[in-house]
């Protein structure tokens, strides 16, 4: 992850950045960072499908939410936070229509970020007090490394770790309760996970 702090940012440097780099801007900070390994798009992929088939399309859930990967959130003042989580997802009955022509400015009620070696101190450090700041109710960090998913709850403004789960069974987990999610199917397979 490269930082960039020798002179003021804007969100042109966001639009400038070069081909294959996701850039964000962190309280003032231009923050870019390469595309991920194969467990870290693996866990993406799981995740934005199985939400996405039941809680976004109703198939096997109860539907009315939007869950949207890499959405490009600006939380005021774009040249001040531009923050892409890997995904995000809004209940439909906050924010009805997502609109074609502008970035994403109503608040998040959830979003997941994929802990990897380069992000993991970005994401826990930078963006996680940012999401309280605006306000964002549920966060989840998972991690492929570990195999793992922590899962929190915004009460008072701080973040409350509800649970942390491994890769075995199902779990209801919040905000997503109503269809537990299987723990095992968000985890690249250890047979093909790819050698130290």
């Amino acid at each position: 992850m490269l930082a960039t702090r020798n002179r003021p940012v804007s969100y042109q440097d966001v639009l400038d950045a070069p081909e294959g780099m996701r850039a964000e801007i962190l309280d003032g900070e231009l923050v870019m960072q390469a595309r991920p390994m194969p467990p870290h798009d693996f866990t993406y992929g799981a995740l934005n499908e199985i939400l996405r088939s039941d809680f976004q399309r109703g198939r096997g859930g109860p539907g009315g939410w939007w869950i949207v990967a890499e959405p490009e959130l600006h939380f005021g003042d774009r040249n001040f936070r531009t923050i892409v989580p890997d995904l995000a997802g809004w209940r439909k009955e906050r924010m009805p229509v997502i609109d074609p022509d502008a970035r994403y400015q109503v608040v998040p009620d959830w979003v997941c970020e994929i802990l990897s070696p380069s992000t993991a101190r970005s994401d826990r450090m930078k963006k996680m007090p940012i999401y309280a700041d605006v306000g964002v109710k549920h966060l989840w960090l998972a991690d492929p490394a570990n195999r793992s998913l922590e899962t929190y709850e915004l009460r008072a403004g701080q973040w409350t770790l509800l649970a942390t789960y491994g890769d075995e069974g199902e779990a209801a987990i919040l905000p997503f309760e109503a269809v537990p999610l299987p723990l095992a199917e968000l985890w690249l397979p250890e047979e093909d996970a790819p050698s130290a």
